[in-house]
């Protein structure tokens, strides 16, 4: 097959949803590494949690701010892993396919470390076979069937509480089955389950972002069932967190520039929150001002950007690539792929978002670092689960768990 037809065959395949995805280079597909078991010490008087397909760690900083210890995370993205692990460096990591890891040895080793009870386990299962951003949408996936994965670790820890997240189109996807399936599974351990599509931006995040929430109780064990989902404090459009309360305390940038430093204090509420300025959550403040770099563009794509009003698209064919607008939350943040472009291009700057932009739009404090370089972070903080929007539901559970514990003690 010559080059020209060679290209025209890649064209076609695109959004073929019978030819496999192409995979990432980072991916780790066989073997399992774990790093830092010698460091983990087993938190004393700590709420204990496993976060599965950890990504970046969302699920982790939402679940630290309610008061949980994260014992472990794992996932088979090298970045995520490199991520997770220098911004948790007293908990285990792990690189590598869930598939090929074993609870049951998992469990020794932490049992070993002083860790015998796990009250959470939470899971930002890969969405992308369900979401409907995927073009090559697939029903039978493999990516569709980890979940599998996940309830072999919920058999063996038994937690209290199990949370497991997704795109809210997996609640269509083949017909509904999907939610039946999990649903069912998580019964079938005897746990309560409760279901919702919730939307980030009413929790406090700059950002409309729907995900549903699947939520298990264990039965018969002094807590609450079922589990009821609190409203967010940010119920109506107009009370919303906007672009510009997230990133207008963020210093300029020219193409390809790096700034470590602030160069202005905060602005908003949420700016404050972001730098560990607010007591309500426990966030450090941060060294420097980490992953501040601006994307290194062509001139087109500069004028491109400039020459956009905001809230209107930088490209006829991808409308969904919109220079962002100041005074509303911003539009989903995705991963983009494997090799993603910028996604967004910055309301009064003529660039896409940097990363640290990115990451307040999903409300990582500016404390955390992503390592990976600036093509595998936008996959990072695309994939991720909002911090605060976990926090804001898992402070319940976290009070559950404490209630049934001080009752049990003083029986």
């Amino acid at each position: 097959m010559n080059e020209t037809a060679t290209q025209t065959q890649r064209k076609l395949n695109i959004w073929n949803n019978s030819v496999p995805v192409e995979k990432s280079a980072y991916i780790q597909e066989k073997g399992l590494q774990f790093f830092n078991i010698e460091k983990l010490v087993a938190p004393k008087g700590k709420l204990t949690m496993i976060d599965l397909f950890s990504g970046a760690g969302g699920f982790s900083v939402g679940c630290s701010w309610a008061g949980f210890f994260p014992v472990l995370g794992i996932d088979y993205l090298k970045p995520a892993v490199e991520t997770w692990k220098k911004n948790h460096p007293t908990s285990i990591s792990c690189l590598g396919d869930i598939r090929q890891a074993n609870p049951i040895s998992i469990r020794d080793v932490l049992r070993k470390k002083g860790v015998e009870r796990i009250n959470l386990i939470t899971g930002g299962v890969p969405c992308q076979g369900f979401s409907i951003a995927n073009r090559k949408h697939n029903d039978n996936d493999e990516r569709n069937f980890l979940f599998i994965e996940y309830m072999k670790f919920v058999e063996i820890f038994n937690p209290d509480y199990v949370i497991l997240e997704n795109v809210s189109s997996l609640r269509s996807t083949a017909g509904g089955q999907f939610e039946k399936d999990i649903k069912k599974y998580m019964e079938s351990l005897d746990y309560s389950v409760t279901i919702k599509t919730v939307n980030a931006a009413e929790y406090g995040v700059p950002q409309q972002r729907q995900r549903v929430l699947f939520i298990g109780v264990k039965k018969d064990n002094h807590l609450t069932v079922p589990f009821v989902f609190p409203e967010g404090n940010f119920r109506l459009p107009s009370d919303y967190r906007t672009v510009e309360m997230a990133i207008s305390d963020l210093p300029e940038l020219e193409n390809d520039e790096a700034k470590t430093e602030y160069s202005s204090s905060p602005k908003t509420e949420f700016q404050r929150l972001m730098r560990g300025e607010i007591n309500c959550i426990p966030i450090s403040r941060p060294m420097k001002l980490f992953n501040h770099v601006s994307p290194n563009h062509p001139q087109e794509t500069i004028d491109r950007i400039a020459n956009t009003r905001q809230g209107m698209p930088m490209y006829p064919n991808f409308k969904q690539r919109i220079r962002l607008s100041l005074n509303v939350p911003s539009p989903t943040q995705l991963a983009g792929g494997i090799r993603p472009q910028f996604q967004f291009g910055h309301p009064t700057q003529s660039r896409g978002l940097t990363i640290r932009e990115r990451a307040r739009i999903q409300s990582f404090p500016d404390s955390y670092e992503f390592i990976g370089g600036i093509v595998q972070e936008r996959v990072l903080t695309g994939n991720a689960v909002p911090p605060l929007l976990i926090f804001e539901i898992v402070k319940y559970i976290a009070n559950d768990i404490l209630r049934r514990d001080r009752e049990v003690k003083n029986v």
